[in-house]
This record gives structure tokens, sequence and C-alpha cells, in this order.
């Protein structure tokens, strides 16, 4: 039981680290080349999760998305969740 305990957070520690490489890379102007093909591929990955908290909250003034922060607290707090029922 451990192992799975430990392997589930390993997994949510790893999705956390990808969102915010994703998030980070956001802030980089005139992404070319090899920074543009690894933000794509961090888009497919996090973006499908993003999307489910940008449905609900909007940007603030229209520019500043705080959709990643809730994102990572949900995360964080369904593992711990997940992790405790186990």
């Amino acid at each position: 039981m451990y192992a799975l305990q430990l392997f589930i957070v390993k997994l949510a520690d790893a999705y956390t680290t990808i969102l915010l490489v994703y998030v980070l890379m956001s802030w980089i102007p005139n992404r070319s080349g090899i920074l543009a093909d690894i933000e794509t591929v961090l888009g497919k990955v996090c973006d499908p999760y993003l999307n489910l908290f940008r449905k609900f909250i909007p940007p603030i003034g229209g520019m500043v998305d705080v959709t990643p922060i809730f994102a990572l607290l949900v995360l964080q707090f369904l593992v711990r969740l997940i992790v405790g029922i186990l």
C-alpha cells in the first residue's frame, strides 16, 4: 500500500513540475526553435487540465491568468486526499 501512495505522490509531483515549467515558459517572449517545440508538447500535456479551471475562472483584468494557481492547489489537495484514504 505504501508503494502505491508513494507512486501517486511522485506522479503528482512530476505533473506539478511540468505545470510550473509550462507556466514559466509562457513568460518567455518570442519562443522559437526547440523552445517552441517544448512548449507545444507541454501544452498538450497541461492544457486539458488547465482548461477545466479556465471555464470557471476568467483572467484578472483580462490579462493575468490565475488558473495555474488554483489547478496546482486542487491537484495537491486531491493527491493528499487520495493518499489519506489509501
